[in-house]
């Protein structure tokens, strides 16, 4: 499980409660306002934010005080982290080790998370080269390789054309969550939580809904998610 215990983060006047936990295993959506604390509460759980209070625990471990690559977090954002001077195939490596000092049999396991992704052959291009959808690919092949249990995507997809946004979420759910890992995806878009998420949850006037089926979700939705969707 993953858990925000009590776990209060400020930013200037901002503040944002999270008391809640993540089943292991499941597709988590966050949904609410532009600014409610969705992307900051991620930075949190990643570890590039400070909590004013509380703790951030998974599976019973206190990862509060460690540094961001020392938690078993991956993250996924917008700009999906690909080093523009680097090869798609050295980008992916990464997921491997940072120094990419890569053994014959880790070339091989870039090589298979490439295939897996849908970029095989294209490992010696530079991300610039590539399409905003390739570029997606790429870090989730990186996300793919790193084996952390604990995923986080904050709106990788959200540039891309609605079909090729669903083909990434489907890739998503095909790979990742089919391996077991718990995922947390922030999204503006209910459809998105409806393809792949388990569960959902709100986040706004400075709290985090404990997560509930996603059916339940928008079937019966609070007031607050009633306003937000309009």
């Amino acid at each position: 499980m993953l858990t925000c215990d009590k776990l209060l983060l400020t930013q200037d006047d901002f503040t944002l409660m999270a008391d809640i936990t993540f089943p292991a295993g499941k597709v988590t959506a966050l949904i609410g306002p532009s600014g409610a604390g969705k992307s900051t509460l991620l930075a949190a759980i990643t570890g590039f934010l400070a909590p004013a209070a509380g703790r951030v625990l998974w599976q019973g471990d206190d990862l509060t005080g460690l540094a961001p690559g020392a938690r078993p977090i991956s993250a996924i954002f917008q700009d999906n982290n690909l080093f523009p001077h680097l090869t798609i195939r050295q980008n992916v490596g990464l997921g491997l080790r940072p120094t990419l000092r890569l053994t014959r049999n880790e070339l091989t396991q870039v090589e298979h998370a490439l295939d897996a992704v849908g970029l095989s052959g294209l490992g010696s291009r530079k991300p610039g080269a590539l399409s905003g959808g390739q570029q997606s690919r790429a870090a989730l092949a990186r996300v793919l390789l790193a084996q952390r249990p604990v995923v986080l995507l904050d709106e990788p997809f959200a540039a891309l054309g609605p079909g090729l946004k669903d083909e990434m979420l489907d890739l998503v759910q095909a790979t990742l969550g089919a391996a077991g890992r718990t995922l947390l995806m922030v999204t503006h878009d209910p459809s998105d939580a409806k393809r792949i998420a388990d569960q959902a949850a709100f986040v706004g006037d400075g709290q985090v809904s404990a997560p509930i089926s996603t059916d339940v979700f928008f079937r019966d939705p609070s007031p607050a998610l009633a306003a937000y969707l309009g």
